[in-house]
């Protein structure tokens, strides 16, 4: 039943998942996304934007709870952009990033396609990111419940943006993304601030000392900690930094980098090493990787390690293989593939990465690997794979946004045996494939969960040169 009034529609029982983490339900031949909700909920939800044949909402009351619906083991839960699926138990998350992927390749690829292997789980679904990012706000966000009863605040904050607003920060207490030292580490900076008086930044106005945290922590124990401030005040840094040391010994690296821009992105800052040798390193089978403050690293490392092996096995070595890595990065994949291919070509847009890369490549004793900057899809050029050797085997691993419809048709122009496609979003590799599907034919599929409690998941595809 709608109350018109309020744009309110009530006692909606939630039917299904759809794309992006939402569930969905149907009331008047009209298709309603809801976020929060289960499939089996029964719930009142206000409608945020309606469409003739479609609308947005927001969950209002659960009058009947999902059979499927577990509770939520953090406290930050519904207001933290994290984890936005503790309320599912882990199984059935499978499932639907299973599905979802499946139906993302049938819909937009529209290629033929073979069985679905199955999905690769988490073995480990809490503590497992070893990358965090918390921002440092002037005020913290209040909830309308919390604004309720005791007004506005002007407390200072630690902790993560809430979804969709820049400028307002959730007071993060305790956070299962990541192992211990994280929240003490967090907490202690936060406490450090407090007791000095040092500004928290003030994200509307962009100005403040304090501005972000930013802690890696490594499979081999190495843990590094990266203070981003808004102003080089070394006196503070000194008092915050002394204390860090002696609370947490377990510091290898700390850093901070200054920044006066208005985004929070580092790529094109300088961090500053003030102790230990300026990055951790971390560990997938026996290839050690060089981590510095803005390197790029699966974030998750146990899964990362389950990705590689996919990634490797569909690649189908032989030791006589000329492997391209595409998107390279620090050149994980490539190296990690290394022993089983006879020469490795990594290209990789952002140029302190390549340096990463040269120096991991030669940490492993990988000789015949060389890495080169650049836009991939500029690079790739016939005149460069004349040089260095036409592909036998393509690893190509883009952003979200997919590969350059330039490097797709290079790509089917060189036409190397096989390419193993890996992305973190599955509707763009679907794009991709259709294009591909002008000369190849995908012949295995097996998406791997590398963030458990979210709707996010990665997908590896092989593919072979039609006969």
């Amino acid at each position: 039943m709608r109350n018109r009034k309020q744009t309110v529609l009530t006692q909606v029982e939630v039917t299904d998942y759809a794309a992006e983490g939402k569930a969905l339900a149907r009331v008047d031949g009209k298709v309603i996304f809801i976020q929060g909700a289960v499939p089996g909920d029964v719930v009142d939800v206000k409608l945020l934007k309606s469409k003739k044949d479609w609308a947005e909402g927001q969950l209002l009351q659960i009058h009947k709870p999902s059979e499927k619906r577990v509770q939520p083991f953090c406290q930050h839960f519904g207001v933290c952009g994290g984890c936005k699926w503790q309320m599912i138990p882990y199984e059935e998350q499978l499932t639907f990033k299973n599905r979802e992927v499946a139906e993302h390749l049938r819909r937009i690829g529209k290629v033929e396609l073979p069985p679905m292997e199955p999905i690769f789980g988490a073995a480990k679904t809490q503590f497992y990111r070893n990358k965090l990012e918390y921002t440092f706000s002037s005020r913290k966000y209040l909830t309308d419940a919390e604004f309720r009863a005791n007004g506005p605040s002007d407390q200072p904050a630690l902790g993560y943006h809430i979804p969709k607003w820049f400028d307002k920060v959730i007071d993060i207490h305790t956070c299962y993304l990541q192992e211990e030292p994280s929240n003490g580490l967090r907490d202690k900076v936060k406490e450090i601030g407090l007791r000095e008086g040092f500004s928290f930044y003030d994200i509307r106005a962009h100005k403040g000392f304090l501005r972000n945290l930013v802690i890696r922590y490594a499979n081999t124990g190495e843990l590094m900690v990266n203070l981003v401030v808004g102003e080089e005040d070394k006196v503070a840094l000194k008092i915050i930094f002394d204390e860090l040391l002696a609370a947490f010994p377990q510091i290898t690296t700390l850093i901070y980098t200054v920044n006066h821009k208005v985004n929070d992105s580092i790529h094109d800052l300088e961090p500053v090493t003030w102790y230990g040798k300026g990055y951790i390193e971390e560990k997938l089978d026996h290839y050690v990787f060089k981590i510095g403050p803005k390197s790029f690293f699966q974030t998750n490392t146990g899964q990362g390690l389950e990705l590689y092996r996919i990634t490797r096995e569909f690649a189908g070595l032989t030791g006589n293989e000329v492997l391209y890595d595409l998107y390279c990065g620090t050149g994980s994949i490539g190296i990690f593939c290394s022993e089983q291919a006879k020469k490795v070509i990594g290209v990789e847009v952002i140029g302190e990465a390549v340096e990463d890369a040269k120096i991991n490549a030669a940490t492993n004793g990988v000789n015949h690997a060389s890495f080169f900057p650049g836009d991939v899809s500029e690079v790739c050029t016939d005149a460069f794979f004349a040089e260095h050797g036409r592909p036998d085997v393509v690893i190509t691993d883009p952003p979200r946004a997919g590969m350059h419809e330039k490097l797709v048709r290079t790509l089917l122009e060189i036409a190397a045996p096989r390419v193993v496609y890996v992305s973190c979003n599955p509707a763009t590799q679907a794009r991709d494939l259709q294009l591909l599907d002008e000369k190849y034919r995908v012949t295995r599929i097996r998406p791997v969960d590398m963030f458990p409690h979210t709707h996010h998941i990665e997908n590896v595809i092989l593919l072979e040169l039609r006969s």
